[in-house]
């Protein structure tokens, strides 16, 4: 099936633009990574303590964090009001995202738990049980060990992806695509970073996503470009790209559309736990597309010229 027939845009004389819009969000995301110091972590990277807790009515958050200002544990008072306390889904859902204390009690979180409990009688469920709906401890150790990993992961996904087109098809292209790989990981962490959204486990695993999303789109494209080189002797090599990218838009368009739709219906209806990893995989649909056909390409037509 071909959505669109015969097109003949000329893509890489709007590269430029292209290139400006991508720098000028490249540089927003960066800006907003410097003033905050670095992209916001969860607990999984940090360590800390998660408590989501279900009241029987919708609570204001702003009377959780009033009793959060004043917390005993093992006789001592702890003011946690300027933690993150936020809803979690809906309006009778609070979560409560606590950082490491020094000495803190094996049971802490439960400590919590109970200390919410306790403040909002007429607000809780008779079984302390029924009241809890997540909880979750990291380490500080076992956090910088994740952090590490994930930043091992992906710059090794990187690697290997650049001997493989390398061998596949030629080093230029290996560039684009790492490039265009890049492009994609460093906007999706930038908005992030603007929309003050933490980078999770799942999210990293939505980096990865988005780097093999991307790569298949621009493989695709690289391909249609291998054949047409053999078969179009006498065009430029800018028009033979621009060429094969119009070949491939149809089939490039099908497969980002569908994509996207299933992933916004994950976005909708998919709950707090895979929201921000379906937000990400969105940014990550809309700017792999764009990136195989005005980042990958054009770097392959300016190498192929200064070589």
């Amino acid at each position: 099936m071909r959505l669109i027939r015969e097109t003949n845009i000329n893509f890489y004389d709007q590269s430029r633009f292209a290139f400006f819009l991508s720098g000028t969000i490249i540089l927003a995301g960066l800006v907003s990574l410097f003033l905050q110091g670095g992209p916001r972590l969860s607990i999984d990277f940090k360590g800390g303590t998660l408590v989501a807790v279900q009241f029987t009515e919708d609570m204001d958050v702003n009377k959780v964090r009033s009793v959060m200002g004043n917390v005993s544990i093992d006789g001592l008072t702890y003011d946690f009001s300027k933690a993150e306390i936020k809803r979690f889904g809906i309006s009778r859902d609070i979560s409560v995202r606590l950082p490491l204390i020094d000495e803190q009690p094996e049971n802490f979180p439960q400590l919590i738990v109970k200390h919410l409990y306790e403040s909002f009688p007429e607000n809780t469920p008779e079984n302390i049980n029924d009241f809890i709906l997540s909880i979750e401890k990291v380490g500080p150790k076992i956090g910088a060990e994740l952090s590490g990993k994930a930043v091992m992961a992906i710059i090794s996904a990187l690697i290997l992806i650049l001997i493989y087109i390398s061998i596949r098809f030629e080093f230029k292209f290996a560039v684009g695509a790492i490039a265009a790989l890049t492009h994609d990981v460093v906007i999706t962490l930038g908005i992030f970073s603007i929309m003050d959204y933490e980078i999770s486990l799942p999210i990293i695993a939505a980096f990865l996503t988005i780097v093999g999303y991307s790569l298949n789109d621009t493989i695709v494209i690289f391909d249609r470009v291998r054949e047409n080189v053999k078969a179009m002797k006498h065009v430029t090599y800018s028009e033979l790209v621009d060429r094969s990218l119009n070949e491939s838009l149809s089939r490039t368009i099908i497969t980002s559309v569908t994509t996207f739709f299933v992933v916004f219906v994950l976005f909708i209806f998919g709950g707090e736990v895979i929201h921000y990893f379906a937000f990400a995989m969105l940014i990550g649909v809309i700017v792999g597309t764009y990136s195989s056909i005005y980042v990958a390409s054009p770097i392959v037509i300016e190498l192929h010229k200064r070589n």
